[in-house]
């Protein structure tokens, strides 16, 4: 029987991947499953001759390019992209070339507003507007502490936590290179002036930056904390969460990004030594819950997804939050953990669901 082709739309800098090491994991399950498993990008597709430059492991950590026929199925990482590519990649991505076994998604913006529509939803979800003057005038009356950040942002990147204070506001943040800010500032005015000018310099292209209610998440003190939650399509087609960890920024930093000096800290042990034992386990399956609920709710709306990578703050009272949705999230918290058999699941899925799209005949045709 001939093997099942799958191929992993990413972007590519000549022989460079995004996440090199994500990648050979990846492939390497898949063979071990029986599957033809390759790297490309749009500008490695010869539509006329329906063949694929496709990327493989070779020698010494390199990566090496062969010719391949279609794809059955293409699972879609496209992550890292300056912006010139990014545009490419949105009109390709449009295009009906293959059967993908995840849909486009949207920004973080629109999948709010999107989510906020479902009562179910709600209570999960902290108040966000699209920035301007006004809403962040009205959300400095409402909440002592919120966050500025881009509707298109990885890895905390461009992400300003205003905190009121006594004398003002103390201002925490990174840049587009994930270099900390810190600022003081005593007046209304000066603040506006400041926000105006990070959203200017941080944006890029036209995309919309968003003011968000900010959430007491030091359960450790003077660290923000938060849970990464990793849900994914099993091999017979059902959401099960994968994993989850937490994440504990470094002093003095606006988020608890791995990507930004963050550490790792199992969830069961971190909520058990804030809340106690039975408080934790409940907590836990409140974030069970969230992750199922979200899962379905983005299902309905945007298309077939094969996992999801959740932000969930829980605040000093226990009570779970959805910050984020990551599409095509990382598994890096599960080897800092030193989980390896919850980090080789979370690698195998996605190749176990895409094979078990093709086996079951669940395809439909490319969004």
């Amino acid at each position: 029987m001939q093997k099942r082709r799958i191929g992993i739309l990413t972007y590519r800098n000549g022989k460079r991947f995004g996440e090199p090491l994500f990648f050979r994991h990846l492939l390497a399950e898949g063979e071990k499953l029986g599957a033809t498993v390759f790297l490309f990008s749009p500008k490695d597709v010869f539509e006329s001759k329906r063949q694929i430059r496709g990327f493989v492991p070779g020698p010494d950590k390199s990566w090496k390019s062969k010719m391949f026929d279609w794809p059955d199925i293409v699972i879609d990482r496209y992550r890292y992209y300056p912006k010139p590519q990014h545009q490419a990649y949105l009109a390709f991505r449009k295009r009906p070339l293959f059967t993908y076994a995840n849909s486009r998604f949207s920004s973080k913006w629109n999948v709010h507003q999107v989510l906020n529509q479902q009562s179910s939803m709600q209570p999960w979800l902290p108040e966000t507007f699209a920035y301007d003057k006004d809403v962040l005038s009205n959300m400095l009356q409402k909440y002592p502490l919120i966050y500025v950040k881009p509707a298109q942002g990885t890895a905390g990147r461009s992400i300003l936590r205003i905190k009121q204070t006594s004398s003002g506001y103390d201002l925490l943040g990174r840049g587009l290179h994930l270099n900390k800010v810190s600022h003081k500032i005593n007046t209304r005015t000066e603040l506006h002036r400041y926000v105006k000018e990070w959203v200017k310099t941080q944006r890029m292209g036209e995309e919309i930056f968003l003011v968000q209610q900010g959430l007491q998440l030091d359960l450790i003190s003077g660290r923000t904390v938060d849970t990464r939650i990793l849900i994914q399509k099993t091999e017979w087609g059902e959401w099960d969460v994968t994993g989850l960890g937490m994440r504990i920024g470094g002093v003095k930093s606006s988020t608890s990004n791995l990507h930004g000096g963050g550490l790792a800290k199992d969830a069961q042990k971190l909520l058990a030594e804030r809340f106690g034992e039975p408080k934790a386990t409940k907590i836990l399956h409140n974030c069970y819950a969230l992750a199922h609920q979200t899962a379905e709710a983005v299902e309905s709306n945007y298309g077939r997804m094969i996992e999801l990578g959740l932000d969930v703050g829980i605040d000093v009272s226990g009570r779970p939050y959805l910050i984020e949705i990551n599409p095509k999230p990382g598994r890096d918290i599960f080897r800092k953990l030193k989980r390896k058999k919850v980090y080789q699941k979370a690698v195998i899925r996605p190749i176990q669901y895409a094979l078990y799209l093709l086996k079951e005949q669940q395809i439909t045709p490319p969004r």
